[in-house]
């Protein structure tokens, strides 16, 4: 009895959070509904000044006019500007800032509200007018327009300021010559000219402080990572002379021996230095073995002293589970040698992890998926990282038998490095292998399914580029215990019935992922791209002369068909950060997969089809209630499990922050699956659809693609812990693509109705 009272008292606290959840979010809309439900009140209370005292104007606008050059940007001039106007939603508009005016300088409790819930109009400062002119003309200066002038004219009409700058750009000078001044060094020199073609200042463009900065950070670069190790951007000195012809300049490129802060009697001259001493401490009680740092260590006493070699050991030595600092310290020896000392410090060997995911939508199915892993870091002594977990998903409706359970339990275990292969190869990248074996159980209405998978992985990361490569996929799924009826309504369906019987999937997969930025909850703009692609059967497939057939016509492994697709799935994003301590965001994803089965397969694997829906997918729907196409709600199936050969979704959310560590979400998705034969749904287990075809409502076409389209609309909200964030959406439907025609897009009447929304509970951003 004890685990089903626990069952209901997590359900009933499951029903609480999503009551809270739609209070909250009434709360938090009460910003806009001020705009759709107070325009009158606007109207008649217009007033952005309200609470200006006298003599104060408020800074509407800044505006940079630029005369002639039409090759700078007036918005990234205007980033120069030192004071900044409220910021607008629409047209100039902040509606919150007449909310803030409402108060009337009264601190009563309608005063504290209004001034809560508005924004405070920015003081003109006239101050701050001729500094940020100042500005601009010093950053023209820096790229390259010398004797640029911008001249302000500040606009105060009823307590309202508006500012231009009017930017006259100065000369621009093109190099017509350069002359290299090097020191007296045949060895630098020799290292010098074996860079001048990657130099970025060059005969013909034009002169910028801009310019010669980048150039002396890549070059300074280049050279300690040629063994000058107290090579800095320091030792470089640009001059120009730019009286000889109009328009043109003669560029001097020197470097010396000392930096711009000495003398030139403090040269010391350039030398390439070889690492010397290597040592690597850690704690005593840290039993690992010293083989494996040594491994993972790329610097090499002897070698010439590289700052990227210094790096990448940093990354390599961070990469252990098992480490929770690194520290290299390089310092200079007595001779043309430096000396590099790693400090290791440890983390938490062992320990346990539990997660949970939750849904619900408007139709009374509830989802929970626990999950319970327990690992240990150094299992072997080696860095080996043993995983064990154990996951559960469990679908049902209250007062009803309808149940889907699913049980799995997986062990993995990685070791530090690649197996079998030589890791001198390899020098560069940040090594991992991992073994993994797991069992999957799952018990829905219409039948019972075994899945045993094993896999072996190697995984590695260069910089901001990441790959998986499994050589070895292996998957052997078993069916029972299948409902006659459901069986029987797949009768006048081949695809289906091939997609539903015993297989076994060996063949290996791959994923490259590129991001440029790889915190948790990243805090500034960054994009990603992510590409998955499996393949299987194409080896089994040249044993068929000697593999038995079944009924079917298909070679079998055991009394079981092999499965032959290819499988691809190519996702990008990008994530725009801006406003105050960079808590808001637009988020986009754009999502594209699509399999093909061949050869000894009619079908792809139910398990490597696609499905929409979700915590991560189309919020407005519980997993795999989605499509194909424009296919009605699949009535075959007693819990949702739509699925197609194809996926194209495209995701837009803007977050924001609320208060302390909470912030809020609105968001957009648009997608659907759809499969390419047109045996693979007839019209008698889809339901009916009048307004499509009944034998392929599902199918991709130009004709059908653009009614395919599922929409919906929602907000969440998130707790930011920094190293976690967890988050709760409620998803509306906007767009259903199985209703008839002239009846898909959803009214506000029809959004919290039965299968007119859903709410998901997760872990971390969709995405």
């Amino acid at each position: 009895m004890y685990p089903v009272t626990l069952t209901k008292q997590f359900l009933g606290i499951l029903l609480i959070a999503e009551e809270v959840l739609l209070l909250t979010l009434m709360v938090k809309f009460y910003r806009a509904a001020l705009i759709l439900i107070l325009p009158a009140a606007m109207l008649a209370s217009c007033s952005t000044t309200r609470v200006l005292a006298d003599g104060e104007c408020r800074l509407a606008k800044n505006e940079v006019r630029i005369e002639g050059d039409t090759r700078l940007n007036a918005g990234n001039l205007g980033q120069y500007v030192k004071q900044k106007p409220n910021s607008s939603l629409i047209f100039g508009w902040n509606p919150f800032l007449n909310v803030y005016n409402w108060t009337g300088g009264k601190d009563n409790f309608f005063g504290r509200l209004f001034r809560k819930i508005g924004t405070p109009p920015v003081v003109f400062n006239p101050d701050l007018v001729e500094s940020s002119a100042e500005n601009i003309e010093r950053h023209l200066e820096y790229l390259g327009y010398y004797g640029s002038t911008v001249e302000p004219v500040v606009d105060i009409r009823k307590k309202i300021a508006k500012v231009t700058y009017n930017v006259t750009p100065g000369l621009r000078y093109k190099i017509s010559e350069i002359e290299y001044k090097l020191p007296d060094n045949p060895v630098f020199q020799a290292s010098f000219h074996a860079d001048t073609s990657r130099t970025l200042v060059r005969k013909g463009d034009y002169l910028s402080e801009e310019i010669l900065e980048a150039e002396s950070q890549r070059a300074s670069a280049y050279y300690r990572n040629s063994g000058y190790y107290s090579f800095s951007k320091n030792n470089f000195f640009f001059q120009a002379d730019t009286l000889g012809t109009p328009g043109k300049a003669v560029l001097e490129y020197r470097i010396n021996e000392y930096t711009r802060n000495e003398k030139p009697s403090d040269a010391v001259p350039f030398r390439q230095y070889r690492f010397d001493k290597v040592e690597i401490s850690h704690p005593e009680n840290f039993h690992i073995r010293e083989k494996l740092l040594r491994n993972l260590n790329t610097i090499i006493p002897g070698e010439f002293y590289g700052e990227n070699v210094v790096n990448n050991t940093y990354s390599r030595l961070s990469s252990l589970s098992i480490l929770g600092g690194v520290n290299i310290e390089v310092t200079e020896s007595d001779t043309a040698a430096v000396n590099a000392a790693i400090s290791l410090t440890p983390s938490k060997l062992i320990g346990f992890k539990f997660n949970i995911e939750a849904s619900s939508n408007s139709s009374g199915l509830f989802g929970i998926s626990p999950g319970l892993s327990f690992f240990h870091k150094n299992i072997f002594r080696g860095g080996e990282v043993l995983n064990v977990n154990f996951r559960g998903n469990f679908q049902f409706k209250f007062n009803d038998d309808i149940r889907a359970n699913e049980f799995g339990v997986s062990a993995g275990l990685r070791f530090p490095r690649f197996l079998l292969l030589s890791g001198d190869k390899f020098r560069k990248t940040v090594p991992s292998t991992e073994i993994k074996a797991s069992y999957n159980y799952q018990d829905r209405p219409e039948y019972k399914r075994n899945i045993i998978s094993t896999s072996y992985t190697y995984s590695g990361s260069h910089k901001k580029l990441y790959f998986q490569f499994s050589p070895i996929q292996l998957n052997i799924v078993r069916l029972f215990n299948i409902d006659p009826a459901f069986y029987e309504s797949l009768s006048g369906n081949p695809f289906m019935r091939n997609a539903y019987q015993d297989h076994f999937d060996f063949g290996l997969g791959g994923t490259l992922y590129y991001t440029t930025n790889t915190d948790v909850t990243p805090h500034s703009t960054y994009h990603y791209f992510r590409f998955q692609l499996n393949s299987a059967g194409n080896l089994l497939s040249l044993f068929n002369p000697v593999m038995p057939k079944n009924p079917d016509g298909s070679r079998t492994i055991w009394n079981t068909p092999y499965s032959q697709y290819v499988r691809g799935e190519l996702t990008a994003g990008k994530t725009w950060v801006f406003g105050k301590n960079d808590r808001q965001s637009v988020a986009t994803r754009l999502l594209a997969g699509a399999g093909f089965a061949y050869g000894n397969s009619e079908a792809l694997p139910f398990e490597q089809h696609f499905y929409a829906g979700g915590a991560n997918s189309l919020r407005g729907w519980q997993a795999r209630s989605v499509g194909p196409g424009l296919s009605a709600k699949d009535t075959t199936f007693v819990i949702p499990n739509q699925t197609g050969d194809m996926k194209l979704e495209a995701n837009l959310e803007y977050r924001f922050g609320l208060f302390w560590k909470v912030n809020g979400a609105l968001f957009l998705d648009a997608g659907n699956v759809w499969t390419f034969n047109d045996k693979q749904y007839d019209g008698a287990s889809q339901g009916t659809n009048s307004s499509i075809p009944a034998t392929n409502p599902g199918k991709i076409s130009a004709g059908n693609f653009i009614d395919g389209i599922a929409m919906d609309w929602g907000a969440g909200l998130r707790l930011d812990l920094n190293f976690i964030l967890v988050r709760i959406d409620l998803g509306i439907v906007l767009r259903d693509p199985s209703r008839e025609a002239g009846n898909r897009w959803a009214p506000p009447s029809r959004w919290f109705r039965r299968d007119g929304f859903s709410v998901h509970f997760g872990v971390g951003y969709p995405f």
